[in-house]
């Protein structure tokens, strides 16, 4: 039987995933001059969170990383994206745009990367390490929005980075 501790923090991990999933996109999706073409399905799923690894996970140290590592997943994935898209032509300002979450991209996979090794020596280190990729990731959502960027896939890859930060 898994410790209380451990149920009481797999609960809130699930029930928090469950209510923020179920909330709509299209109120922040504005109407824009870019449409995108590349499917969501890119991106790792949250469901990923049900696997055998995280649901055998011994204590909270190893539950945080495997759900970091699953961040880093993630935010690969959805960097991947972004490089796809930064290849077809587009604005220049949507393009400075796409650069930007580049770059947000980029320092999140290092910081969930860290902060998996991070969390058994210093797990004060690893919290705030974890806390300081939010806002870099809405920086980058609130460039796509002032360029009018139509791309729900990214804000979906938004959206999950912002999960895996709160369980962070």
């Amino acid at each position: 039987m898994a410790p209380p501790n451990q149920l009481c923090l797999v609960l809130v991990i699930f029930l928090s995933v469950f209510s923020l999933s179920s909330l709509s996109t299209s109120a922040i999706i504005p109407k824009a001059n870019v449409s995108l073409s590349i499917p969501s399905s890119q991106l790792v799923s949250l469901k990923a969170l049900s696997t055998p690894e995280v649901i055998a996970a011994m204590d909270t140290t190893q539950l945080g990383t495997l759900i970091m590592k699953l961040g880093a997943a993630n935010a690969k994935a959805t960097l991947n994206v972004y490089n796809e898209i930064i290849k077809k032509p587009g604005s220049p300002q949507a393009l400075k745009a796409f650069n930007c979450c580049v770059e947000a991209y980029k320092y999140a996979i290092l910081s969930f990367e860290m902060v998996s090794s991070e969390l058994v020596e210093d797990p004060q280190t690893a919290n705030y390490d974890v806390a300081v990729i939010g806002p870099e990731i809405a920086n980058c959502e609130k460039k796509l929005i002032n360029v009018k960027v139509q791309a729900p896939q990214l804000l979906a890859g938004n959206r999950f980075m912002k999960y895996y930060v709160s369980m962070g």
